[in-house]
């Protein structure tokens, strides 16, 4: 057994859980947030068969599209100044996943 550790971005959560429950793929979802972008995302942990670890990969695969956005990065040009944003491309979206082994499963 493995679980899969997904986060995920706000903007494709959605259809990842509606699809992975219509597969009857259990799942908790988690609020959290990026470091770097400060963004909403969530992350859902997953437990899966090992023979059912490729279609969980695959559907996370299949909802999470990768797009670029602009945000402002704040600068201070000299101390005492007003803070100047500055227009930065980044690329946003997609799925970080970490895959572990389960040494053992309990419902209770």
């Amino acid at each position: 057994m493995k679980l899969v550790v997904a986060i995920v971005q706000d903007a494709d959560v959605n259809s990842v859980v509606n699809e992975m429950t219509e597969n009857k793929f259990r799942l908790t979802k988690l609020s959290s947030s990026g470091g770097f972008l400060k963004a909403g995302n969530t992350t859902l942990l997953i437990g899966v068969d090992d023979d059912e670890l490729k279609n969980c990969l695959d559907i996370i695969e299949n909802n999470c599209k990768q797009r670029e956005i602009t945000t402002s990065l704040l600068t201070v040009t000299m101390p005492g100044d007003a803070f100047i944003p500055y227009p930065l491309e980044v690329k946003v979206g997609g799925a970080t996943v970490f895959v572990l082994d389960v040494e053992q499963f309990v419902r209770i």
